[in-house]
């Protein structure tokens, strides 16, 4: 293993490892009412999944599949590769057994690392390349096809015992010198437009992700508690959720069943994040479920008529949802999607400590971000660190345009898919195309209007922004969730309503329909002529949706 201890100063492998140096005895990754782990047992199975890697032959550039469902065995199997200088490749574990099988013939990946009951589903004749398969749970090796990697595995302990004869300290950890250029991650990503392609991020992007977060998020502090809710197979959950905290010396608490409103709240109760990371999805459940509904009664929308009372009752609002985050919080931040505008407006007006930011797989994933303290309403933040954004518009403070990025948080392109890469790299100028279209104001702030390929052109060669529409239509009584598409070229608005809450209030369907029929005169009437939508089509099950949660519209594209 190539391995030196003169790391560069932009190098990801030696923020992990001061950190865990400078943290050896404090608590690392907790499985919620699971396993443990100290920053120094984490040290002790990298070690020992470095040996494992080695006898498999797996070395610098070699590609390592990771399929499973959250844990901290996940996030040590992720840190190992790191370490190691080998290519992780993320694999969401919800993808169906055909997807994971292209997926992982596709990166050649030489190990797959996988939970127990995905496994059952694969077929390793399908998988030619592996030269083994370990579950994540335990590491137990369901498929070897080395004499060398079977013994490894049986007798790791011994191999380990041989390799450091006294003991196993501080002294040991040292680990894979990465340049700025080498590959350290394929991400596949599984976007709202279209099918997968292979992310490829070299250790500069991820360690420039990491030190932006190191800089700009100092009210983490080590022994801190995280709840990690997001799937570590995303960007946003791997990066910014896990490895960031793990790099502040934190303590990161995985949940082990599905993040249910009930079982979050149970796990800030339990932990007391100060930082919460997560998509707007969950923040509005909890919002609409706990919040909405008690402002609702008819005392309390007349309390909050009355000057001086409504202040101290807002107020007291504030502090009941402090508390039901944990009561220590900081700061929520949101992304992946925009925050439905009468949630940010209703968290702004109570003084919540929330804010918006904006990134994507491509850039590792960090673009846009601003602290709660200084985030402006339907903004995204500010460019981060070592990023450049522009405008491609004749006037980008009024007239949307394509983003472009540009600097050390961007990909090296697309793994084996060079068609794709030179659509969003159409020049030698570095500029990426973001695939998003966007404004930005005198002082730097980023507004994201909607996807360009989701942009629909009017009769009259307008351009409009169905995201634009369905803010409006998500706030309207009853909708849960929206989808404008171009039918024909009428605009046809797909709605999942609230079943739960119109069962609650004794609604059935031909009432809810007709609820639908004046939520569309409702929002034809904030809408200029060409962007007026003509029906709304109820859809009875949720959306598809992809890992950060926003709806995979191609599949419902006439």
């Amino acid at each position: 293993m190539e391995i030196t201890k003169d790391y560069d100063k932009r190098s990801l492998n030696a923020l992990i490892r001061k950190s865990i140096l400078d943290n050896w005895d404090r608590m690392a990754l907790t499985d919620m009412g699971g396993m443990n782990y100290q920053y120094k047992d984490v040290a002790l199975w990298i070690e020992k999944l470095h040996i494992i890697f080695e006898e498999a032959g797996v070395g610098k550039g070699d590609k390592v599949a990771i399929c499973g469902k959250n844990s901290s065995n996940w996030a040590v199997v992720f840190l190992s590769c790191l370490t190691a200088g080998v290519v992780a490749v993320p694999i969401l574990h919800e993808f169906k057994a055909d997807t994971i099988h292209h997926l992982v013939n596709h990166c050649d990946a030489k190990l797959l690392f996988v939970d127990a009951a995905i496994w059952e589903d694969l077929d390793e004749r399908l998988l030619p390349g592996l030269t083994g398969a370990i579950y994540i749970s335990e590491f137990g090796m369901p498929l070897s096809r080395s004499e060398r990697l079977t013994k490894a595995r049986n007798n790791i302990n011994t191999l380990f015992g041989k390799r450091y004869p006294y003991s196993f300290t501080k002294e040991n950890v040292d680990y894979f010198h990465d340049m700025p250029e080498d590959l350290a991650i394929i991400n596949y990503t599984s976007g709202s437009t279209g099918m997968s392609k292979g992310v490829m991020l070299p250790f500069l992007s991820i360690w420039s992700n990491i030190r932006y977060c190191l800089d700009n998020l100092g009210f983490l502090k080590p022994g801190d508690g995280m709840v990690n809710m997001l799937p570590l197979a995303h960007l946003y959950g791997m990066v910014i959720e896990m490895l960031n905290p793990f790099c502040h010396g934190c303590h990161c608490h995985f949940l082990t069943r599905v993040p249910s409103p009930k079982i979050i709240l149970g796990a800030f109760a339990e932990v007391k994040p100060k930082m919460i990371i997560t998509v707007p999805l969950i923040l509005e459940k909890i919002i609409r479920n706990k919040v909405f509904p008690m402002l609702e009664k008819p005392l309390m929308k007349f309390l909050l008529k009355v000057p001086f009372l409504d202040d101290r009752l807002l107020a007291k609002v504030k502090g009941g949802l402090m508390e039901a985050f944990g009561g220590n919080l900081v700061e929520i931040i949101v992304g992946g999607a925009p925050l439905n505008s009468e949630v940010e407006s209703f968290l702004y007006k109570i003084g919540f400590p929330v804010t918006v930011g904006y990134g994507m797989t491509e850039c590792g994933p960090l673009i846009t971000y601003a602290p709660a303290w200084e985030s402006k309403p339907c903004t995204v933040g500010r460019v981060v660190d070592r990023m450049e954004v522009r405008i491609d518009s004749a006037d980008p403070l009024n007239l949307p345009g394509n983003i472009l990025v540009r600097g050390d948080n961007v990909m090296k392109g697309y793994y084996k898919n060079e068609k794709a890469t030179r659509e969003v790299f159409p020049d030698n100028s570095g500029w990426m195309n973001t695939g998003d279209m966007g404004l930005i104001d005198e002082e730097g702030y980023v507004t994201v209007c909607g996807r360009s390929k989701t942009m629909i052109l009017g009769a009259s060669g307008q351009n409009i922004y169905p995201e634009e529409i369905e803010q409006k239509l998500n706030n309207l009584p009853y909708v849960n969730e929206s989808l404008v598409i171009d039918d024909g070229g009428a605009l046809v608005a797909l709605v999942h309503p609230d079943f739960d809450s119109a069962r609650a209030q004794n609604i059935d369907q031909e009432k809810l329909a007709r609820i639908m029929d004046q939520n569309l005169a409702q929002l034809n009437s904030d809408m200029p002529a060409y962007s007026k939508v003509k029906r709304i089509k109820i859809m009875e099950e949720e959306f598809e949706k992809t890992p950060k949660r926003s709806i995979k519209r191609f599949l419902y594209q006439p």
